[in-house]
This record gives C-alpha cells, sequence and structure tokens, in this order.
C-alpha cells in the first residue's frame, strides 16, 4: 500500500465514526448520516482501487 491508501484507510473509518456520533447525540437523522457513512464509504474504495 502507498501512502495515498494508508491514508484513506485511516480517516474513512474516523469519518464514518464521526457521522455516527452526530447521529447519536442527534444533529444528523438516520437518512443524512447513512448518506454520510455510504458516501465515505463509496469515495474511498473508489480512490483506494484507481491508485
Amino acid at each position: 500500500m502507498n501512502d495515498a491508501q494508508v491514508g484513506l484507510a485511516i480517516a474513512t473509518p474516523i469519518l464514518i465514526g464521526f457521522a455516527l456520533a452526530l447521529y447519536r447525540m442527534g444533529v444528523l437523522q438516520r437518512n443524512g448520516a447513512a448518506l454520510a457513512v455510504t458516501a465515505s464509504l463509496v469515495i474511498a474504495m473508489s480512490l483506494f482501487l484507481t491508485q
């Protein structure tokens, strides 16, 4: 793995955890949290696979 892939592997779970924390605090609705998690996974996978 190169540096960019390591960064994606570290940053994506942090983003997902942040979205879940915001959902639990009531800042995000369920659809917003699901969209944030899905979008971060799709973006991370596309960037990871194209590196």
